[in-house]
Parts: structure tokens; C-alpha cells; sequence
């Protein structure tokens, strides 16, 4: 059953979602050519030690638990990429995706940085998974339901030549990380039934990943980390976002900035 926030909620997880916003800030500081993802993992799960916030990652249950506070993932890995002794290079793409609970409510959200200069195609894939964000969020205050945002998410990744990545989606969030509804960034006859009305008080991780080439997908021998089909760059954007009486409200805000 979907649940709809209060006011005070919704601030509460605010206050979980700036501690996220700080995670991604202090994440884009530190990339860099040579830096592991390792490194950034351990920084990341400093800061929520210091905020007393629980991550919510690790150990996240799984084939094996997640054993990681961020899902990193770089150039044609899409998302739960799990950080490692790999040292990020000039030109890579790599997305960062973090979440914690702060005082019982949760905050998450992800993005796709470039360490260095990066290439037109990378360059391009960027600036689309950003924008398909932003469409998304602005849809989610003028739409009656899910279905018309995923439209419209679909109709901005069609005209920049990329595609969505359908086998994973966005999801309610509040109390636990995953709640109802379901978000996907895409719709189609077979979702007819999985459709919600955009209401008020719904809190949503509307996360859409974007692939260069086909939206097919792999699992890597790690039971996590998903990789496009075709070796070609993906890219991962995500916000927590509440809808309130006067339009979408960002509770991750300053994440990418």
C-alpha cells in the first residue's frame, strides 16, 4: 500500500537527504584520475558515522549482502557496482549512489560525474541523464499519473538517441528505502496495472538510467553490478522528491551541485 507523508515527515526526510547531498559533494570533491572507489566508499560511510545516520547499502540482502555504503559504478556499469581497488581514470564516467536513515526516515540518491575530460559521446549521455531527470520531476507536479511521467521520460531519452534501462526501477521511499509504488522510467500496456495517481504526500527515488546503446543488461560474477550488453556507457541520476501542494519538492537537493 502506497503511504502518503505528512509535512513533518517530509521534513524529516529532508533532513536525511541533505546528509546525502553531502555524501555526493564530498564524493565530487575527491574524484579524480588515481582515486579508487574504495577510497570514496570509506569517506562516505565516515561522514554518515560522524551524522550517526545509517547507511543503507550495507549489507543490503541479496545472492550475497551488499557489502558496501555506495554503489559505484563506472562507464558502461549501469548501477550496483561495488567498490573496489579500481582507480578511476581521465575520461571514465562514474555514478555514485548512496542513501542513509537519519532519526527513522530515509534519504537517496544518485549521479553520474566525469573525472577529467570525457569524450562527446560521454559528454552527451551526461547531459541527457540529467535533463531526463529534470523532466521527470517537472512531470511529477503536472501529470495525473505515473504513467504520463515515464512518458515523458521516454519521449526526452527517444530525442537525445539513447535508451532507458528498464529492468530496474525507482521506488517509494520513507520509513524503509523501498517502499510502494513501484517507478518505472518507462510504460507500456504491460504496466497498465502497476500505475498510481500522483497525489500530494507520495515521496519518490525517481531514478532514471540511461545507456548509450542498447537498454539491455548483464549481472556481473559479483551477483550486483549491472553492466550494459553492449559495453557502452551508462549513466545513473536520482533524486528523492516529494510531491506537496505547491509541485515536487527535491529532498536530496544540492546532490550534483
Amino acid at each position: 500500500m502506497i503511504t502518503l507523508k505528512s509535512r513533518r515527515e517530509i521534513d524529516k526526510m529532508r533532513a536525511a537527504g541533505a546528509i546525502v547531498a553531502e555524501a555526493h559533494q564530498l564524493a565530487r570533491s575527491m574524484i579524480a584520475p588515481g582515486v579508487s572507489t574504495a577510497e570514496v566508499d570509506a569517506a562516505i560511510e565516515a561522514l554518515f558515522n560522524r551524522h550517526a545516520a545509517i547507511p543503507l547499502f550495507k549489507g543490503f540482502p541479496g545472492e550475497v549482502p551488499f557489502p558496501a555504503v555506495t554503489c559505484i559504478s563506472v562507464n558502461q556499469e549501469i548501477v550496483h557496482g561495488i567498490p573496489g581497488a579500481y582507480r578511476l581514470q581521465a575520461g571514465d564516467i562514474v555514478s555514485i549512489d548512496t542513501g542513509c536513515k537519519l532519526n527513522g526516515w530515509c534519504g537517496d540518491a544518485a549521479w553520474s560525474y566525469p573525472v577529467g575530460d570525457v569524450d562527446d559521446e560521454k559528454r552527451r549521455l551526461l547531459k541527457a541523464g540529467e535533463r531526463i531527470l529534470e523532466v521527470a520531476i517537472a512531470a511529477f507536479g503536472t501529470e495525473k499519473r505515473w504513467s504520463g511521467v515515464a512518458r515523458q521520460m521516454m519521449k526526452a531519452a527517444r530525442a537525445d538517441g539513447f535508451s532507458l534501462v528498464e529492468q530496474f526501477v525507482g521506488h517509494g521511499i520513507g520509513r524503509e528505502m523501498h517502499e510502494p509504488p513501484q517507478v518505472p522510467n518507462y510504460t507500456n500496456a504491460s504496466l497498465r496495472n502497476e500505475d498510481f495517481e500522483l497525489r500530494p504526500g507520495l515521496v519518490l527515488a525517481i531514478e532514471p538510467m540511461v545507456n548509450a546503446g542498447t537498454p539491455d543488461i548483464e549481472i556481473l560474477a559479483d551477483h550486483w553490478t549491472a553492466v550494459t550488453a553492449d559495453g557502452r556507457p551508462s549513466v545513473h541520476f536520482e533524486h528523492t522528491v516529494a510531491l506537496t501542494t505547491s509541485g515536487p519538492e527535491l529532498l536530496t537537493a544540492g546532490v550534483g551541485r
